[in-house]
C-alpha cells in the first residue's frame, strides 16, 4: 500500500504569500473601467478549445474548471471562489483554452483583456505583485494536489477537498456551509467513484465531522482525517 503523506496545514503556505492590498481597486487600472458580467448556475464562461484571449477574475460565486479527454472522460481540475483569477494561460502563449470554465452558482465575473493585463504588469508594481501572488498560490495548490493524488487515500483526499471548499486555513472566517455541490462533482475532483464518496460522506456525518441536510456544513474536526497518519 502506498505511504500516506501528511500534508501541510490547509492553505498555510498560500496564506503567507497574501498581498496586503485590495485587488478590486487594482483591477480598475488594467484599462478602461471593468464591468463584471453576471452568470447563472451552470452557464459556461468559456469552453475547452475556445480561443484564449482574456483573463477572468471572480468577484462573487464559484467557478468550476473541467477538462475532457479524447475518450470523453471528464475531470474537475479546480473550483475557484471570489478573488481568484482564471484563464491566465493566454499570458504564456496558450492560444486555445485547455479547460472549460462554468459557474457553479450565480457568479459575478470580470473579463480582463490580455493587452490590458500585459500593460498593467509592466506599469503597475502593485498589480504585478497581486498577479504573482496568484500564480505562486496556484502553483503551490497544484503541487499539493499532485502529492495528495499520488500518495493519499480517497478518504483523505475527500476530507482535504471539503476543507478547502470551506476555506479552512485561509485568512478570515471559514465558510462552514459549503454551497451545494453534487457527489458526482466531488468524485471527479477526488478521482474516485460516486459510491465511495457517498460511503465516506456518511462516515464523516456519523463521526460528527460534517452535517448535511440540503446544505453541507463542515466542522473543524474534519482536520483529524487529513492530519491522522
Amino acid at each position: 500500500m502506498a505511504p500516506q503523506i501528511k500534508m501541510a496545514p490547509i492553505g498555510d503556505m498560500a496564506a503567507k504569500l497574501k498581498p496586503t492590498f485590495d485587488p478590486k481597486t487594482l483591477l480598475a487600472r488594467v484599462g478602461k473601467p471593468q464591468t463584471p458580467s453576471d452568470y447563472k448556475k451552470d452557464q459556461k464562461v468559456f469552453s475547452q478549445g475556445d480561443p484564449a484571449e482574456a483573463i477572468f477574475y471572480v468577484q462573487k460565486g464559484r467557478v468550476k474548471l473541467t477538462v475532457v479527454s479524447k475518450g470523453g472522460k471528464e475531470a474537475v481540475i479546480a473550483i475557484l471562489g471570489p478573488g481568484a483569477f482564471f484563464g491566465e494561460g493566454c499570458m504564456a502563449g496558450q492560444s486555445l483554452r485547455m479547460a472549460t470554465a462554468a459557474a457553479m452558482s450565480e457568479c459575478s465575473i470580470m473579463r480582463l483583456e490580455k493587452a490590458g493585463v500585459v500593460r498593467a504588469l509592466h506599469q503597475d508594481p502593485s498589480f504585478s505583485e497581486l498577479f504573482l501572488h496568484h500564480l505562486l498560490t496556484r502553483n503551490i495548490r497544484i503541487e499539493e494536489d499532485l502529492v495528495d493524488q499520488l500518495f493519499n487515500s480517497s478518504e483523505k483526499r475527500l476530507a482535504r477537498v471539503l476543507l478547502l471548499l470551506a476555506n479552512f486555513g485561509k485568512e478570515g472566517k471559514p465558510e462552514l456551509v459549503i454551497p451545494k455541490i453534487s457527489q458526482e462533482t466531488l468524485a471527479e475532483i477526488v478521482g474516485t467513484t460516486r459510491s465511495r464518496i457517498s460511503y465516506f460522506m456518511n462516515k464523516f456525518r456519523k463521526l460528527g465531522f460534517i452535517e448535511y441536510n440540503g446544505k453541507l456544513e463542515v466542522h473543524s474536526s474534519l482536520l483529524n482525517v487529513v492530519l491522522h497518519d
